[in-house]
């Protein structure tokens, strides 16, 4: 058990993008037992302290598809929302990355917040990451904090980083208890480092939980070309080839282009797992949020909000190095009720992550 647990890799077949495995009948995929049940835990978030922030401008620096897709800006977003509502900003003022624009046009847009005396500002996405060493090196008074890299060593930069694999892990286990062809598939926005922790973990999960179950993975885009993060119709197109191949639970890290798994999944009668937010309730899926069975909730709205909470009580050094399982920092949703009859499990999972039981590789 604990060898089957700790499987790290992920054999790929050389003729197509499919994981190994034969696959099973319906209702037949699970051959692991069931982790131990987890105890209840006591653990709740602390209500916000008396902060004021009242004379704070936080800038609010978006990737490709920015505040509204139903993902990883909008989970940002929502984090800045709470802070405003909790602490008072005096003022936010948000820029939306453009796909595939020049580096140049990245750094003016944090060069321009900081000029107009936003502090702090925060940068969503690895990509932020050559342009806000440059201004932040720039600005050494303004406080930054960057989502998805820790590579900018300054006094002033704050990385937000998270343990995708975790989440992921947990994504896969569900996967396969949910899977009645004992075939599922994940589709990645573009093929880089981190989106392939997504990939790594849904894989790992799963495996632990079958070791029969096929697996697809694809991904939008290479490396270099974000458009895969904001172009629902390629997603759409390759979540179609997956479930044509029969998968008929499929698992996106793609930003927007989410959306487009979600109508492939609909119309096939498959199930689909959301990413960063509640997929489930968010307003742009709506129509067809009937098929997202849960999301691994990656909280970019808790590392945001927390952060600008550290900023106004000068107390950076009181977040996590890593927002991992053992913080909540990634986690499993639960809207909807599609994974109620399997929580005790997910939760069972979760607990040997957290003690160590599970290593998680953060790659394929």
């Amino acid at each position: 058990m604990t060898g089957v647990l700790a499987l790290t890799a992920c054999a790929k077949d050389s003729g197509d993008n499919s994981a190994a495995g034969d696959g099973g009948e319906s209702g037949e995929c699970v051959t692991a037992a069931a982790p131990p049940r987890a105890e209840a835990s006591s653990k709740e978030r602390e209500a916000p302290a008396d902060v004021d922030a009242s004379d704070f401008k936080v800038g609010l620096a978006y990737d490709v598809g920015g505040r509204g897709d139903a993902s990883f800006n909008d989970a940002a977003a929502a984090g800045v929302d709470q802070a405003k509502a909790d602490f008072g900003l005096a003022e936010v003022t948000e820029g939306t990355a453009a796909s595939n624009e020049s580096p140049d046009a990245r750094r003016q847009r944090l060069s321009q917040m900081a000029a107009q005396g936003y502090n702090p500002i925060i940068g969503v996405g690895f990509d932020y990451a050559d342009a806000m060493e440059a201004v932040a090196s720039e600005y050494p008074d303004t406080e930054f904090a960057i989502i998805d890299d820790d590579s900018v060593d300054l006094p002033n930069v704050t990385p937000l980083v998270f343990a995708e694999e975790e989440g992921s892990f947990l994504a896969g286990v569900a996967a396969v208890y949910k899977s009645e062809n004992c075939h599922v598939g994940f589709v990645g926005g573009v093929d880089t480092p981190l989106i392939q922790k997504f990939e790594a973990g849904f894989v790992q999960g799963a495996k632990a939980a079958s070791d029969k179950v096929k697996i697809e993975v694809d991904y939008l885009t290479p490396a270099g070309d974000i458009s895969g993060f904001n172009d629902p119709g390629k997603g759409n197109v390759v979540a179609k080839s997956q479930i044509n191949k029969g998968a008929d639970v499929l698992y996106h890290a793609a930003g927007a282009s989410g959306k487009g798994v979600f109508e492939a999944a609909k119309a096939s009668d498959a199930l689909a797992i959301g990413v960063d937010s509640d997929q489930y309730e968010q307003k742009t899926v709506a129509d067809v949020k009937d098929v997202i069975m849960t999301s691994m909730l990656k909280r970019v709205d808790v590392a945001v909000y927390d952060y600008i909470r550290a900023v106004a009580e000068d107390d950076l050094g009181s977040l996590p190095e890593r927002f991992d399982l053992s913080v909540d920092g990634v986690a499993y949703s639960t809207s909807g009720g599609k994974v109620d009859d399997i929580a005790d499990v997910l939760d069972g999972y979760k607990a040997q992550i957290v003690a160590g039981e599970i290593k998680v590789s953060p790659t394929p």
